[in-house]
């Protein structure tokens, strides 16, 4: 394809070489070259971003993924963005495989809701639409005050489960209530059983989601003696008490529903500390499973996850290649890759030529 006359570039926002590996494949498959540009970090760590091309009047993709320097990259991306948009480009699209700090997506206590401040700065910086896949949350989208298109990974997922050769003696497992619902949607797709894990290593995402909660009155700052302050508690009103709520206590993990001489794939959408998982599987292995496996969209698998991994009864881990994670995988064998370079390649093929994303989204349910 002769990309001056398709209308459309590819740029990749990355500096590092492993990080362009899923943008060389994306355009591969769309038969178009890499925009020309050049990314770079100052030796005062300052981002640079030079466009060396003319890219007026054209629609932009921009593919973006994220290593472990999470805020280079966040910054190369919007470096990149702005530096389209006062070239005058018509459209620019970000194309973010795994959108950062989409776990930060609710209020903690005094925190902040620091995906929507992501998402208020890609709109700054002059991108008008988004590609992503399998959102930590579906409701990130309402962030966002431009179209965003979130994939799906789960037919590459499920194609990777039905070429298991003992299919018939699979079963979906679930860590949290919060994955369940993806877990059964596998589940009845595969005409599999489905194991539930409860207790202690279950995510304690909803436990802080409530924004609403106070610090505890005691505190474990050192200061000086003098400048200590009683911690009062007063009702809201003279004469009103409101009831004391009991502390939460996880039980130890069980697991609900038959594993034994079954190979247990527990799903998720991101792993990264795999401390939780390494838990599940012992326990798993004790209720008899066979093989397990870990299967989950974004494989982060940060700090100590290959030696955990390699050294835990996991037998397997599966994750597509919207991160990048070659060095983690020549630490860990266990770890195997599945490409999802086709999906993201008809998405940008589909939003430049105005065609429907509904052939994407077939047979996509809601939980998936």
């Amino acid at each position: 394809m002769n990309v001056a006359k398709s209308g459309y570039r590819v740029f990749s926002a990355n500096s590092t070489p492993a990080c362009t590996e899923l943008s060389k494949k994306i355009t591969e498959r769309l038969g178009v070259e890499l925009g020309k540009s050049v990314v770079y970090q100052e030796s005062n760590r300052e981002t640079r971003v030079e466009i060396k091309e003319s890219v007026r009047a054209q629609t932009i993709f921009i593919i973006q993924t994220i290593p472990r320097d999470v805020n280079t990259a966040i910054m190369e991306l919007l470096i990149m963005a702005y530096a389209l948009k006062t070239s005058c480009a018509k459209n620019i699209i970000g194309v973010i495989p795994y959108f950062p700090y989409s776990k930060q997506c609710k209020m903690r206590k005094r925190g902040s809701i620091v995906c929507k401040l992501l998402a208020s700065m890609l709109a700054k910086a002059g991108l008008t639409h988004l590609i992503t896949m399998d959102l930590h949350q579906k409701e990130i989208q309402g962030f966002f005050t431009f179209p965003v298109d979130n994939l799906r990974a789960s037919p590459f997922l499920l194609q990777y489960i039905q070429e298991e050769d003992h299919k018939e003696h699979l079963c979906l497992s679930s860590l949290s209530c919060r994955c369940l619902l993806r877990a059964q949607s596998y589940a009845e797709r595969l005409r599999l059983g489905l194991a539930v894990m409860h207790g202690e290593a279950q995510c304690s995402e909803s436990d802080m989601a409530d924004g609403r909660h106070s610090p505890p009155c005691v505190r474990n700052t050192i200061g000086h003696p003098g400048l200590e302050l009683p911690c009062k508690q007063q009702a809201p009103f003279p004469g009103i008490e409101l009831p004391i709520m009991m502390a939460k206590e996880k039980p130890p993990i069980t697991v609900v529903g038959d594993v034994g001489g079954r190979i247990a794939i527990i799903v998720d959408d991101i792993i990264d500390d795999v401390e939780d998982f390494v838990a599940a599987a012992e326990i798993l292995k004790e209720r008899g499973a066979y093989k397990i496996y870990i299967m989950a969209t974004h494989g982060l698998l940060s700090a100590d996850a290959p030696r955990l991994i390699e050294e835990s009864a996991i037998d397997e881990v599966v994750v597509t290649n919207t991160v990048p994670h070659e060095v983690q995988k020549l630490q860990c064998p266990k770890i195997k890759t599945v490409d999802v370079s086709m999906i993201l390649a008809e998405a940008i093929r589909r939003i430049h030529n105005g065609e429907s994303m509904a052939y994407l989204f077939r047979n996509i349910t809601v939980d998936d």
